[in-house]
C-alpha cells in the first residue's frame, strides 16, 4: 500500500480528493491535515508517508512552510487553483502540480508518474527525478497578485513586461503595475520562452506588446504599456534577441 497524506483546508475539497483516491486500491490515506500548524505537528511526530497531496494556500500560511520546518523525503503532488507557485513547488519534492478542479484523468496520470519514480527495489535516484521533473514542468499562465487586502489573478498573456525596481519585481499590464513574489531569474525558468525574453538584467518583455524596435545606436524596445524606464537590449543579448523575434 502507498501511505498517503492529504493537506487541504477546505473540507469539501478534502473529502472529494479522498473519495477520488479511494478508486485506487493501492493507496491508503493515513490522515488529512487542514493547516500549517497541524502539519508541522503531525510531520514532527509521525512516520512520514510515501506520497502527499497538498493544497498550497492554507488558512494560516503556505503548505511550503510545513516542509521548510520539517523536511520530508515523501513525494508531493500539489493541488491548487493558482499556478504561480510552480517553481517553488518543484524545489520541494514535487513530482506534479494539479490545478483545481482536479480531473480524474489528471489525478490518475499524477499517480502513475509517482509510481514510475519508484524502482522495484524502492530506491530513489533524486538527480534522475529532478531531471524528469524539469522536463515535465509547465509554463506559468497566471499569477496571483496582492492589492492591499485583496487578491487578483493576472493572466501572463496580459503582461507586457516584468521588471525590477528597488529590489521588487513588477508585472506591467494595461491596467497598472503589480508587485510580484518572483525574481527575474525565477521567471526566466517558468515563463513561455517563445513569448517572453529577458532583454537585460532589469526587463523581461512579451513579444505580443512590442510596438517598435530602434536599432541605432543601441537596440531599444518600445512596448505598449511599459513603465517610464527605457528598455535597451544588452549587447551580449542582441543576437539571441533577434533569433527569438523570428522563432
Amino acid at each position: 500500500m502507498i501511505r498517503t497524506v492529504i493537506i487541504e483546508d477546505e473540507k469539501p475539497a478534502s473529502r472529494k480528493l479522498e473519495r477520488m483516491l479511494g478508486e485506487f486500491p493501492d493507496i491508503e490515506v493515513v490522515t488529512k491535515i487542514e493547516s500549517v500548524e497541524e502539519g508541522i505537528s503531525w510531520f514532527s511526530e509521525n512516520e512520514h508517508p510515501q506520497l502527499i497531496f497538498s493544497d498550497i494556500v492554507l488558512g494560516d500560511g503556505l503548505s511550503f512552510d510545513i516542509f521548510e520546518k520539517v523536511p520530508t523525503k515523501a513525494f508531493i503532488i500539489y493541488t491548487t487553483a493558482f499556478d504561480q507557485y510552480t517553481l517553488k513547488a518543484f524545489k520541494l519534492n514535487s513530482i506534479d502540480y494539479l490545478l483545481k478542479p482536479i480531473l480524474d484523468e489528471d489525478l490518475g496520470a499524477a499517480i502513475e508518474k509517482f509510481k514510475s519514480f519508484i524502482p522495484s527495489d524502492n530506491s530513489v535516484n533524486s538527480q534522475e527525478i529532478k531531471q524528469l521533473i524539469k522536463k515535465d514542468r509547465t509554463t506559468l499562465s497566471r499569477i496571483l497578485v496582492k492589492i492591499g487586502y485583496n487578491l487578483k489573478i493576472v493572466q501572463t498573456h496580459e503582461v507586457s513586461c516584468f521588471y525590477s525596481e528597488n529590489k521588487i519585481v513588477y508585472l506591467k499590464t494595461q491596467e497598472r503595475a503589480f508587485p510580484s513574489d518572483f525574481t527575474l531569474d525565477e521567471l526566466e525558468d517558468i515563463l513561455d520562452e517563445k513569448t517572453f525574453f529577458r532583454v537585460n538584467r532589469q526587463f523581461i518583455i512579451n513579444s505580443d506588446y512590442i510596438k517598435n524596435i530602434h536599432t541605432s545606436p543601441n537596440y531599444k524596445v518600445e512596448l505598449d504599456f511599459q513603465p517610464k524606464e527605457e528598455i535597451t537590449v544588452s549587447r551580449d543579448r542582441v543576437k539571441d534577441f533577434k533569433d527569438w523575434l523570428v522563432n
